[in-house]
């Protein structure tokens, strides 16, 4: 085996060990928000791509990934409905306390309480 071989070959045990531990946290939030989620894979930037997460109550999170392929292998392990983009029907699940709605008109008057 080369050396280039060598790197692949750990550059793609490190993206399953990182696929699997994220698929793990996805599962747990799943489990807390009513055993199930719906999820949208989303590009962030170069190195970082963000599994929004939508729970069946409602809840929502997110997870970050190294890449893409990364993102969308952790989705499949942890058995979520990936959807192409966050659509409105998506988006009218998500449940937002007044902690969120604080935070997003604070931010927008230029401050915002903790």
């Amino acid at each position: 085996m080369s050396s280039e071989e060598t790197t692949a070959a750990r550059a793609a045990s490190r993206d399953q060990r990182r696929a699997r531990r994220i698929a793990k946290n996805i599962a747990s939030f799943a489990g807390r928000h009513g055993g199930s989620a719906d999820g949208v894979v989303e590009y962030v930037g170069r190195n970082a791509t963000r599994i929004v997460l939508v729970g069946a109550d409602g809840a929502w999170g997110d997870q970050v990934a190294p890449r893409y392929e990364v993102a969308k292998q952790a989705a499949e392990l942890a058995g979520i409905t990936l959807h192409d983009a966050f659509d409105g029907e998506l988006a009218a699940r998500v449940r937002t306390s007044s902690y969120e709605w604080s935070r997003m008109a604070g931010l927008q008057l230029g401050g915002g309480r903790a």
